[in-house]
């Protein structure tokens, strides 16, 4: 991943302001996180301003989520950060930023969430709330929430990198995991409302509780199956058979499936990142692979769950 060459200051951050939305440039400024797509500046103590540095489609992600959350966060039961202004791209910067709420809290690749029963129900009723029928020009997933079978190339890329890294000790059985997934049976109701992004680092806790989620910008209609690979990613040990309980509607097998093999895709990519990020190179994050393992050591010693239904292994 590259970055824009345009250095982004607090200085620049202010100017920005001064410039399109005068009335906010006399807060104090300060960088909150360099992320993924963005860097985060702290506007005062209630907003903060994403600024896109990365050259990949950060400007598309924000310009939707400018668009399309705020009508959502009304049925939200956790606090995310609600779009309050849209920057224009200008001379001092030729990209769209927007100005959003600040959501306190730590993200959970620094700091997981241990409190499970807590955190199982929380996260269960921040999706049972997101997870409604989109309408009718909802933006789609780009490559994710679609069939899986769709994906099988991109999946075997990853887990043959993992595995001539030294990363993945039992690929045979990460195979697995996502073959059966793959196998299921595709999404069948209306388009639902996703979040997209669901890694620790864009869920934050607090005192091991899940206290709000983070990064919209790849928001999307499609099968919830995606979103609900997130217990396994996020959750401690033995906790996501308490989420699937509490989530409403109640999956389905097939769809339990399919967030199995969401979960073990997803699982990949934080262990390449994450190891990316050990080894200094571009676009690693080193606080992704500790929990991406932990998620597919999960998702490996329950793949054969003694009394699991029958083409359905247990949550």
């Amino acid at each position: 991943m590259t970055h824009t060459p345009i250095e982004i200051t607090a200085e620049l951050v202010q100017d920005l302001l001064s410039d399109q939305h005068p009335d906010l440039a006399d807060r104090p400024v300060r960088l909150g996180a360099r992320g993924w797509d963005n860097q985060l500046w702290r506007l005062g103590d209630d907003l903060a301003v994403r600024l896109p540095w990365a050259t990949q489609n950060a400007d598309e992600l924000l310009r939707k989520e400018h668009a399309w959350l705020p009508a959502l966060t009304c049925h939200l039961p956790l606090p995310v950060p609600v779009p309050q202004r849209l920057g224009e791209p200008s001379e001092r910067f030729p990209r769209p930023w927007i100005v959003t709420t600040w959501v306190q809290g730590e993200p959970a690749d620094r700091a997981p969430a241990t409190r499970a029963a807590e955190a199982s129900d929380t996260l269960a009723d921040f999706l049972t709330a997101l997870h409604r029928p989109a309408p009718a020009g909802a933006p789609a997933g780009r490559d994710r929430g679609g069939p899986l079978a769709d994906r099988a190339e991109g999946f075997a890329k990853m887990l043959t990198s993992a595995t001539e890294l030294g990363l993945i000790h039992d690929p045979d059985a990460v195979r697995a995991v996502w073959e059966d997934a793959a196998a299921a049976p595709d999404w069948t109701g209306p388009a639902m409302w996703l979040h997209g992004d669901l890694h620790p680092a864009n869920v934050l806790t607090a005192d091991g509780a899940i206290c709000g989620v983070i990064d919209f910008g790849d928001l999307f209609a499609g099968d919830p199956a995606f979103d609900l690979a997130a217990p396994w990613i996020l959750l401690p040990d033995g906790a996501a058979d308490r989420f699937y309980a509490a989530y409403q509607p109640t999956p389905d097998a097939a769809t339990l499936r399919r967030a199995r093999g969401w979960a073990a895709w997803r699982a990949l990519a934080g262990i390449l990142i994450g190891d990316a990020g050990v080894h200094g190179r571009p676009g690693g994050q080193p606080t992704w692979g500790p929990p991406a393992q932990a998620s597919l050591r999960r998702l490996i010693a329950t793949a054969c769950r003694p009394g699991a239904e029958e083409g359905a292994p247990s949550a």
